[in-house]
């Protein structure tokens, strides 16, 4: 019985610390609290705490904010005719698959929330069609997806100088180093430790770094120019040799002017030609007063269902109260780390799965209750109302589950839901009745064993 009731404890201290890690990840990235009372004057802004390392080569960031969808944060939707006519018929598929990919990666690694890359045929035309949450300049979201990157490196000439128009500049640096797009693995957004600015990080293939080794030997002390379609983006100076295949631009760079170089030089041409057929700027449509008051909202109804529990269950119901909290933060962690884009569907999703959540704990508590009044000891009660209510959890569960999945539509079959709206609705619904299971049989239950079982024996 002391191994039982250690192991108990050994996972309800796992359980506190997982709450506290949550409760730390949903914090606000930055809060000024003052107080001002009598004598005392005190301001100061807490920051949420850097999750980032470093372990060797791999470096982990991760921006922890929630992502809001076009209904909630606005943003620009822009619909591509695709051509097709130069692909054989059998390469056209996966040739539409690489455009996708390929648009998704140029928008990811420029920065934008969780953006909607999606293809239709419309009476056998192919289309594009791209929803990007909170941009505003949507001429700059247009020239990001649509510009083909075709990149070169070139060496300066130092007889030219006076370098002040985009056309003299390119006669500066007319020797071609022979390194392409095709010789650069990647491209990386890095802060430099020393003076914690932001930096463009290179790694070159095999060829590349040999050729790359060759040019900054070439042109030691020189500035190499990289271009994009025969325009310049930057021209670095060589300040050593490089053997390595792994260089860093560095300059004035903030966040923003780093992220749009390394998306350019990681973006590839396109593999189908792309034109804009129509472009919308699509404001905010629910906004933050609307969220603002779905908050409240839900706090309300929240309060009700707690009051009602615990003036149905007593302590039990206190307990299912706290792990109905806990059920909340690690929902809203999960929707961080995925990260997962919320939509005004999505969050109804949620608070749909909160209920079912306390379904669950309503099922469990009336078997307990009837295991009492049949004069089982309150231990034997608990652990009999769990068992047998598991069944029922179970079985509604996994018919929602399978409901949410056709919602869903993961293979993305064309006689099924395609919308984006309705799979953020099924998305969040089957992400919160797992955890909804978790929190109400697993949480709730090792909660009740270690707090209530000393309070009833």
């Amino acid at each position: 019985m002391s191994s039982v009731n250690s192991r108990s404890r050994n996972i309800f201290l796992t359980i506190l610390g997982i709450t506290f890690l949550c409760l730390i990840i949903n914090l606000p990235s930055s809060q000024k609290v003052s107080i001002h009372w009598g004598k005392i004057n005190w301001d100061h802004t807490f920051y949420r705490p850097d999750f980032s390392f470093k372990l060797g080569n791999f470096q982990f960031k991760k921006n922890l904010d929630l992502r809001y969808g076009l209904d909630l944060a606005g943003g620009a939707s822009l619909l591509y005719d695709i051509d097709t006519t130069k692909v054989p018929s059998g390469d056209v598929a996966s040739a539409l698959e690489s455009l996708k990919g390929n648009i998704e990666r140029r928008v990811n690694l420029f920065g934008i929330s969780e953006a909607n890359v999606k293809l239709t045929n419309n009476s056998g035309k192919n289309r594009l069609e791209v929803e990007l949450p909170g941009v505003e300049d949507i001429n700059q979201a247009i020239n990001l997806i649509g510009r083909t990157a075709q990149l070169s490196f070139r060496g300066e000439d130092t007889k030219i100088t006076d370098a002040t128009t985009s056309a003299t500049f390119a006669q500066a640096f007319p020797n071609d180093t022979g390194i392409n797009g095709g010789h650069l693995v990647k491209s990386t957004v890095q802060i430099n430790p020393n003076d914690s600015r932001p930096e463009v990080g290179l790694e070159f293939n095999a060829e590349g770094t040999k050729l790359f080794e060759k040019a900054t030997k070439e042109y030691l002390n020189k500035r190499i120019a990289i271009f994009l379609d025969d325009v310049p983006v930057t021209y670095p100076t060589v300040q050593n040799v490089i053997p390595d295949g792994k260089a860093v631009i560095n300059g004035q760079f903030d966040i923003k002017s780093a992220k749009e170089l390394s998306a350019q030089l990681n973006a590839g041409a396109l593999p189908l030609p792309i034109s804009i057929l129509s472009q919308t700027t699509i404001g905010a449509t629910l906004g933050k007063d609307t969220i603002h008051k779905g908050i409240i909202a839900g706090i309300i109804g929240l309060v009700v269902l707690s009051i009602f529990m615990i003036g149905n269950y007593g302590f039990s119901g206190l307990i299912s109260v706290i792990s109905l909290f806990i059920y909340g933060l690690t929902t809203l962690t999960i929707y961080r780390l995925v990260p997962i884009t919320l939509t005004f569907p999505g969050i109804v999703g949620f608070i749909l799965s909160i209920g079912m959540a306390v379904d669950g704990n309503i099922l469990i508590f009336e078997r307990f209750k009837e295991e009492i009044r049949a004069g089982k000891p309150w231990n034997v009660a608990m652990e009999l109302g769990f068992g047998k209510a598991w069944d029922s959890i179970k079985d509604a569960n996994t018919c929602t589950i399978i409901t949410g999945l056709i919602l869903f539509n993961p293979f993305s079959w064309s006689f099924l839901n395609t919308s984006g709206m309705v799979r953020g609705f099924a998305l969040t619904l089957i992400l919160g009745i797992f955890i909804s299971i978790f929190t109400g049989v697993f949480i709730t239950r090792n909660l009740l064993r270690v707090l209530a079982s000393k309070k009833n024996n």
